[in-house]
């Protein structure tokens, strides 16, 4: 993080690896002698009682998991000054570099940022028009247990080791690396006194559990530069993890060889390097919605004005900014992006900053495959592995069941347990919903290698839901017994339940692609036969007294404590899922938008997104752009285009941008045939435009443009000869492609 001053510079530093903790085992031996108890009360209505047993005997120990933690601050101080003019602070979404220019006088400063995927180095150059006028002091702060110490006068070292938290010791070891290299001047660590390099390294306002430690600014501490033409700043962090049950790695070795390796190149190749690694996934889609005035405003005027003032180019860059989010926080090789993507200052930040499962995760992945992201759902995949091992021993101890479970968090250790509280954490359908990344990931990539791979996964999720699966007494469906709807409370006092909408959803879609990836493989016909069957029995979707899509396995929404509830978990059918659709269940439909209305638009960041996109899918365009609205405004997006949750929480920008692909085109598998609907909810806001690139089921990749909000051509590239149904309206086209192939459309005839 940048935050731009002028006597004084905060580079805020992040390591996805580092977390509080080290590996450790939450599962509670206590918890299956509980279970028949706790589903025998449930099943008697006696749901607080469940719930206190739950409470007692079945949550994880430690109660809560590790929290993602903050490196520390890189701090600049410059040489005092009178006035400033035409500063500027900006961040180019094209390449993926950060700027501040300012000038004193005569002189312009430039100082250039970006955090380079290629060389594993943050790079920051400092530079000024005339020679001889770059003078600085850096200093590294953190609220980590660690030391600093200067080598020869142009490397800072910060060597320490994470936090403990929930009694679990830190036992991970880190070090940052800070390398200065100058053309001119002088390089030391003489340096004066400065409150720049000194203050409080948290952001005001921010909340958390910190300790309001910070290192000494000495010798040891400290590089001054003096009457440089430019100086280069390189940064690299690392840790000692390898894996969620192994922290033997060399973090020197690591941090060390980085900045070495990058310092032998020029900050030309250093940074033609980054923007070519970069522009390889950004420059796959692009997005034309036309332009105003307003385009030369600063952003945060755009954002309060947004809601008022049709602003459709901000529109577009809100929907790049979400891609450039998750194409710098989710790589192959890296952790998946968390609640705060990678951007996190605390200690011990909300909620841990963790992955939150139950819908958060998630929606940070639900551009990844449409927005032509593919690659990047790979840390993801590698997290759901790692979970399906933990999970069968959470699985096995918890739930005496096979295959494997995740309640509805889950950290950088792979915990899998129920934690924070009963009525949140007792819900075992969290694993089951991250399997439809995989599988997704399967359909948009046709990849048969991929789905071998995975397929022991969606295996072993559903084999958890055969043996752990009970008979409700009234209708004698299938039903989950404990769970809940998260993480809402029902009309008895408590969130614990049997058979919740939401988790039937999410078993159906499993159990589906799981039979369907074992079909395409060829293998376990007699386990598609018991899943089909198990499936045919679970509980269907049901539309209560007052026109509404139940929440629950009874009609009690009306009765509901909270109306207007964040979580519109039962309507995970509509979306993400496809069960329910303005196609095939115009009834069920009708009962979502009951339910929507009665929840109503405003909410926290995330849950604002997914209204957004739920209404996109519902073909609503002017319900969605409102919804878009209230999402692109001060009180839900800061001035730096991050989701304000509040406090900050990084899926609202996901699934804001995925909302507005959404809003452009949508696709689902209907048989074998993928169906493409083009401007499916196109408000009139944005009445002319094109984007670019998008991604379809089947392995299709697909431009669209329109005028006066009629689309005039789709151009459709075919990358696997599969078959597409194409939708504009109410028209309809099925067609054959050969791999390789380009076919042109204009909506009507062929």
């Amino acid at each position: 993080m940048i935050f731009g001053g002028i006597e004084g510079e905060r580079i805020q530093l992040n390591e996805d690896t580092l977390w509080a903790g080290a590996p450790y085992n939450p599962n509670n031996p206590e918890a299956l002698a509980a279970l028949p108890e706790v589903r025998k009360l449930i099943f008697a209505g006696k749901y607080k009682d469940a719930e206190v047993l739950i409470q007692q005997q079945m949550m994880s120990k430690p109660i809560r998991q590790m929290s993602y933690q903050t490196v520390g601050d890189l701090r600049l101080s410059f040489p005092k000054v009178q006035t400033v003019s035409d500063y500027r602070r900006e961040l180019d979404l094209d390449e993926a570099i950060a700027r501040v220019t300012y000038k004193v006088g005569t002189t312009t400063f430039t100082r250039e940022m970006f955090s380079s995927a290629v060389d594993g180095v943050i790079v920051l150059r400092l530079s000024a028009d005339k020679k001889g006028q770059v003078s600085f002091q850096t200093a590294i702060q953190s609220p980590q247990q660690a030391t600093a110490a200067n080598e020869k006068g142009e490397t800072l070292v910060l060597s320490g080791t994470n936090g403990s938290e929930q009694g679990i010791s830190g036992k991970l070891k880190f070090q940052a690396r800070v390398r200065v290299l100058v053309n001119g001047g002088s390089v030391g660590s003489a340096c004066e006194a400065s409150q720049s390099l000194s203050d409080p390294y948290w952001l005001p306002g921010r909340t958390g559990v910190n300790s309001v430690r910070s290192l000494p600014v000495n010798s040891g501490n400290c590089i001054a530069v003096a009457n440089a033409n430019s100086a280069i700043i390189l940064i690299s962090v690392a840790t000692s993890y390898r894996n969620y049950h192994d922290v033997s790695g060399d973090e020197v070795e690591k941090s060390k060889t980085a900045v070495e390796r990058a310092a032998q190149k020029s900050f030309a190749a250093l940074r033609h390097d980054h923007v070519a690694d970069y522009q390889k996934f950004f420059r796959r889609v692009s997005l034309e919605l036309g332009t105003i005035e307003a385009i030369g405003m600063p952003t945060d005027e755009r954002i309060q004005r947004f809601a008022t003032t049709n602003d459709p180019q901000l529109a577009a860059l809100y929907f790049q900014f979400g891609r450039y989010l998750l194409i710098s926080s989710s790589r192959p090789g890296t952790q998946p992006a968390n609640l705060q993507g990678i951007w996190n200052d605390l200690m011990s930040p909300p909620w841990g900053s963790k992955y939150t499962i139950n819908i958060n995760t998630e929606m940070n992945y639900w551009l990844a495959e449409p927005t032509n992201l593919s690659e990047l759902t790979d840390p993801l995949v590698k997290m759901v592995e790692d979970i399906s091992t933990t999970g069968a021993k959470t699985a096995e101890v918890q739930w005496g069941a096979r295959g494997w479970v995740t309640h509805h968090n889950t950290d950088l250790w792979r915990a899998t347990g129920p934690i924070d509280a009963a009525r949140y954490g007792m819900w075992p359908s969290g694993g089951a919903w991250l399997t439809m990344h995989l599988w997704e990931h399967y359909e948009y990539t046709q990849d048969t290698v991929f789905l071998n791979r995975i397929y022991p996964v969606l295996k072993g999720a559903s084999q958890f839901f055969l043996d752990t699966l009970v008979e409700e007494p009234k209708h004698k469906w299938l039903v989950t017994n404990p769970s809940m709807s998260p993480e809402n409370t029902h009309p008895f006092g408590s969130s614990i339940t049997a058979g919740p909408t939401m988790d039937s959803q999410i078993i159906r879609d499993l159990f589906a692609n799981t039979i369907r990836a074992a079909e395409i493989l060829g293998i376990d016909q007699d386990f598609r036969a018991v899943l089909a069957k198990n499936r045919s029995r679970l509980e269907p979707n049901q539309i209560g007294k007052g026109g509404q899509l139940q929440e629950w396995l009874e009609d009690w929404d009306l009765e509901a404590p909270e109306k207007h509830h964040r979580h519109v978990s039962h309507l995970y059918g509509a979306f993400p899922s496809w069960q329910i659709n303005v196609f095939d269940t115009p009834d069920l439909v009708n009962a979502v938008k009951t339910t929507l209305n009665g929840r109503g638009d405003e909410a926290t960041g995330w849950a604002i997104a997914w209204r957004l996109n739920l209404w996109a899918r519902l073909r609503d365009a002017e319900r969605a752009y409102k919804i878009l609205a209230l999402l692109i405004r001060p009180e839900r997006t800061y001035p730096n285009m991050f989701d304000a949750h509040p406090p900050f929480q990084i899926d609202g920008n996901f699934g804001g941008a995925n909302g507005i692909a959404e809003m452009l085109m949508q696709n689902h598998m209907v048989g074998n045939t993928v169906e493409v609907e083009l401007l499916p909810a196109l408000p009139k806001e944005f009445p002319t435009g094109n984007i670019k690139g998008l991604r379809a089921r089947g392995g299709f990749e697909i431009d669209v443009e329109w005028k006066k909000g009629e689309l005039t051509r789709a151009t459709v590239r075919s990358l696997n000869g599969n078959s597409i149904r194409l939708r504009s309206g109410q028209v309809l086209r099925e067609l054959k492609t050969r791999k390789g192939q380009t076919i042109v459309w204009d909506g009507k005839g062929l």
